[in-house]
């Protein structure tokens, strides 16, 4: 029993998707297609009747199927658009909702702007998938049919053609093999081009200021030449198959008319059925459409394969549990998350986080603080080992419990929504991040966790306020790292900063720590640093050396050893 290719899976569930418009489309390119078939044959009838007098119905019959054909023409475009863009909008949901449920390694695998050309590009190009195979069906009939017509006006005329389009679908079948490696390997270095070009706009300023701005283009462009050698590929496909179907057709066509005349002149055919025989013929040997739909379905199947690759990457699955009575009591249990290459980032680390306490995370860079940020709040699972979180294991946890119980912050937030204020209340429940009313400035619990952030003097000083679009805010980069931080502060249970107050000035900083720490025992606090000053005033310090945990203690334990003071001394010392 044949295994389908995950691609060829979703193509068939995406020509599901297209609902009744894509029957509607079978059923009006059958239709159309039925006419097609038709009219050679009222065509001749209509010769016939004109020469020997007889019924006007078939001249009527003629002009009544081509009344019909416009309007299966008509009517094929506006199911084909309405079914393309119904299955087009559900691919790019089902997408993007399994891209944000993946698990945030593997969406590192691939640059933002290649994962963008799947969703803008190749979704679209797979939602074509019900009009290309409708289309290639119904676009093969008449050439079909024309045989079958052509047999029944004269065997030898079916003969002659079926023999042609045996030759033209040998033809069309090697086109079709070749064609989709060459659109898949296309995508694929478009996808890598954009890839870099996102990357580079991100650091434009980076770029600017090196002066190295000719050196990036060269870089981003660097797949240029493989993928111009794809596209020229494709072409020469596509122009050769054009070029032997255009040149066997009209022999084939010449073919069926020699006979049709011989058959003719022996007495076998009337005029009317000549008539008949050459549009047949000219139907049958007419497959330019044929090769133009199937070079669409090739380009849906490539796109439904660059789409499906990602599709099939499994996602982070919640439980369905809910947390226990308690304050954040967080403990790791023999963790390990290793690197693509296989070394470990964490290895087997212990740790027990006592609820209620403020913990810093300290190690030289490379040393595995953010993963182990990442893990203590689920952002990804380790390879091996367990976290728990007031001692119910995060994998079991109800997905909705565990967002409000962690909050992130980090040294770069992203911020996301339309204004400051759905920035903020992103992480909120949505009654108390609804958008204020008119005349409320924001939510109560938006000003609580801006003031708490040390950021609602920033926001008071915007043109609208908390109303103010994100994309007319200029803020700095310690100002967006208080507005994420405000975000996160949402945390129920455990609160999470990797490096969330670089960007900030010692007495702001000072300021959002003792804001943050709150009462004793409140909230525990895991909160990655390079600062001496942070680590000082933690509860306890876990110090992370090559991914273990060397030590867990408070920092004037800790700074006791040597060793333990050299972290800090790249960052400038007691900074």
């Amino acid at each position: 029993m044949r295994t389908w290719a995950p691609g060829d899976r979703l193509l068939h569930r995406t020509v599901r998707a297209g609902g009744g418009w894509t029957v509607l489309l079978t059923a009006v390119a059958l239709l159309g297609a039925a006419a097609e078939l038709l009219l050679p044959a009222a065509l001749g009838g209509a010769v016939d009747a004109a020469l020997d007098g007889g019924s006007p119905w078939w001249a009527i019959c003629a002009c009544g199927l081509v009344v019909v054909l416009v309007g299966t023409d008509t009517g094929t475009d506006l199911a084909g658009g309405y079914g393309a863009a119904r299955a087009t909008a559900r691919l790019r949901r089902r997408f993007l909702r399994h891209l944000f449920a993946l698990d945030v390694r593997a969406t590192r695998h691939h640059p933002v702007g290649d994962l963008v050309g799947r969703l803008v590009g190749q979704a679209a190009d797979a939602g074509q998938a019900g009009n290309s195979l409708v289309l290639a069906v119904v676009t093969a009939l008449p050439p079909l049919g024309s045989v079958v017509a052509l047999t029944l006006i004269e065997p030898a005329l079916g003969v002659t053609l079926l023999a042609g389009l045996g030759l033209l679908t040998v033809l069309m079948r090697a086109f079709v093999t070749d064609a989709s490696a060459v659109a898949r390997h296309y995508q694929r270095a478009l996808g890598s081009i954009a890839g870099r070009l996102l990357e580079s706009l991100t650091g434009a300023r980076t770029i600017a200021a090196a002066a190295t701005g000719r050196h990036e283009a060269e870089r981003v462009l660097a797949g240029l030449p493989e993928l111009g050698r794809h596209g020229r590929r494709g072409w020469e496909l596509l122009a050769r198959a054009s070029a032997r179907t255009s040149a066997v057709a009209p022999l084939l066509h010449l073919s069926v008319v020699a006979v049709g005349g011989y058959a003719l002149t022996a007495g076998w055919l009337t005029p009317g059925q000549l008539v008949s025989a050459v549009r047949y013929a000219a139907m049958g040997a007419g497959l330019g459409g044929v090769l133009a739909t199937l070079n669409h379905l090739v380009r849906s199947r490539a796109g439904a394969h660059r789409v499906a690759e990602l599709l099939t990457r499994p996602v982070m699955t919640g439980g369905d549990r809910a947390l226990r009575p308690g304050r954040g009591a967080l403990r790791l249990r023999r963790v390990t998350v290793r690197a693509d290459d296989g070394r470990p980032v964490l290895d087997r680390v212990d740790l027990d986080v006592p609820a209620g306490a403020t913990v810093a995370v300290v190690g030289t860079s490379g040393a595995g603080k953010s993963t182990l940020a990442a893990v203590a709040g689920r952002l990804h699972d380790p390879d091996s080992g367990e976290v728990c979180l007031d001692g119910v294991p995060l994998p079991h946890l109800d997905p909705g419990a565990l967002r409000r119980a962690v909050g992130y912050a980090f040294d770069r937030p992203v911020l996301i929504g339309a204004t400051v204020h759905d920035a903020v209340g992103l992480a909120l429940p949505a009654a108390s991040a609804a958008p204020p009313a008119d005349g409320a400035p924001a939510t109560p619990a938006v000003l609580r966790a801006t003031r708490t952030a040390a950021v609602d003097d920033v926001v008071a000083r915007l043109p609208d306020g908390y109303r103010t679009p994100l994309a007319e805010t200029p803020l700095s980069g310690g100002e967006t790292q208080r507005l994420g931080l405000a975000r996160a502060l949402a945390a129920e249970r455990l609160l999470i900063l990797d490096d969330a107050t670089s960007n900030l000035d010692t007495a702001t900083e000072h300021r959002i720590a003792q804001a943050v720490a709150g009462r004793a025992g409140e909230r525990t606090r895991l909160v990655v640093t390079h600062r001496t000053a942070t680590a000082e005033a933690a509860d306890l310090v876990a110090w992370l050396d090559d991914g273990r945990l060397r030590g867990l203690a408070p920092h004037r334990r800790l700074w006791a050893d040597p060793a333990y003071r050299a972290v800090f001394r790249p960052a400038g010392g007691a900074s």
